[in-house]
């Protein structure tokens, strides 16, 4: 990924397709790629996600399928017809290895959810869960690797003892992006994207504060630069 513009992906956590689709036509020269997440997967979503790929685009469905096996390996083998060429699982080991067995050769890659980076270790206690963030983060990151996925969903706070787990071939992807002087929007393990490219991010994963700005693409332009910098 020499190009910095790879490093980038704009979620379009958008009310529907015709926003959606013209945002994405502002921000094609800025940005690697585009997720498409729940809000818009029930919006129209599956349909724009058939577009882009077939134009070309980098498309990263963030469906989080979380079910069992069986059903999972059924929901990815109507995923894999779209074009997209990264999809989200969460669950345990088994859930992950029918994911990664049910893509086949179709060239999408399976990313496992870690702990979501709106997750702190607050949160953790008052679901029962024992351990630091991090130790969850990486038990679950071992469990997912072992199962065959091709990549992890993680906050830049981790991603140096699990590049140490994932070695250079896997990809580690990492939401709860704020550039300097933005709201943290609910997010609580964040980073700038200087700090989480230093720290050996794949993907930045960057929402509010380009779908949000007055100007998209200067936003995104903007982020670029500073990985390019990085």
């Amino acid at each position: 990924m020499s190009d910095p513009r790879a490093h980038l992906c704009v979620a379009l956590d958008l009310p529907d397709v015709g926003q959606a689709r013209a945002l994405v036509a502002a921000l094609r020269p800025h940005v690697g790629w585009f997720k498409i997440g729940h809000q818009l997967i029930f919006a129209g979503g599956l349909d724009l996600a058939a577009e882009l790929a077939e134009q070309g685009a980098r498309v990263f469905l963030d469906a989080k399928l979380y079910d069992i096996g069986e059903t999972v390996a059924n929901g990815v083998g109507s995923i894999r017809r779209l074009g997209a060429q990264l999809l989200t699982v969460e669950g345990n080991a088994r859930t992950v290895s029918a994911a990664v067995a049910a893509r086949g050769d179709s060239g999408l890659r399976i990313l496992a959810v870690t702990v979501l980076t709106d997750r702190d270790q607050a949160d953790l206690a008052a679901e029962g869960l024992s351990g630091s963030v991090a130790d969850l983060v990486e038990r679950r990151a071992r469990a997912s690797l072992d199962a065959g996925a091709d990549g992890l969903i993680c906050s830049t706070l981790e991603i140096e003892r699990l590049r140490a787990l994932a070695g250079p071939g896997r990809l580690l992807v990492v939401p709860g992006i704020r550039p300097e002087g933005t709201e943290s929007g609910g997010q609580k393990r964040i980073a700038t994207p200087a700090a989480a490219i230093r720290a050996g991010a794949d993907i930045l994963v960057v929402g509010r504060p380009i779908t949000r700005s007055p100007d998209p693409a200067a936003a995104a332009a903007a982020i670029v630069a500073e990985i390019a910098a990085a």
